[in-house]
């Protein structure tokens, strides 16, 4: 007779091999994969802010929002360089600062309406970026096939 594993078990499970892959996928990335991987990242959270926000799950929205918030300070602010960039990157640091304003009074007021001002912007840099720095892999096979 066999028994299956705890339901927690299973989810430890699923958690550490996601943990693994996202750790992949962080150590062989180029730095242009990396910097959309932190967009997939602060856009999951804040996808998970809404979600929390809609059920009135008010200390998960806090922690996703945090995680937004650390997410665009601590990685994507950071990476830009101002020096080289010119007014292009203090432009970019600037909407960066706007993202972060609109999710502190999301997660201060329960508001979907800033929620959704965050990512819609997060979204808009995150496709330029993609367009400019990192290729779809299907347009890398595409080239490397030609």
């Amino acid at each position: 007779m066999t028994y299956a594993p705890p339901r927690g078990i299973r989810r430890h499970s699923a958690q550490a091999y996601s943990n693994v892959g996202l750790e992949t996928k962080v150590l062989s990335a180029s730095p242009e994969h990396l910097i959309t991987l932190l967009f997939e990242g602060a856009l999951s959270a804040i996808a998970k802010a809404r979600l929390h926000l809609q059920m009135g799950n008010i200390a998960e929205r806090g922690m996703a929002i945090s995680k937004a918030i650390d997410i665009v300070d601590s990685g994507l602010k950071v990476s830009v360089d101002t020096d080289a960039g010119g007014e292009l990157a203090r432009n970019l640091v600037t909407t960066y600062e706007l993202v972060l304003h609109n999710l502190m009074l999301a997660n201060l007021h329960a508001d979907e309406e800033k929620l959704s001002l965050a990512e819609t912007l997060l979204k808009e840099i995150s496709s330029a970026w993609r367009e400019a720095c990192d290729p779809a892999p299907e347009a890398t096979r595409l080239q490397v096939h030609s």
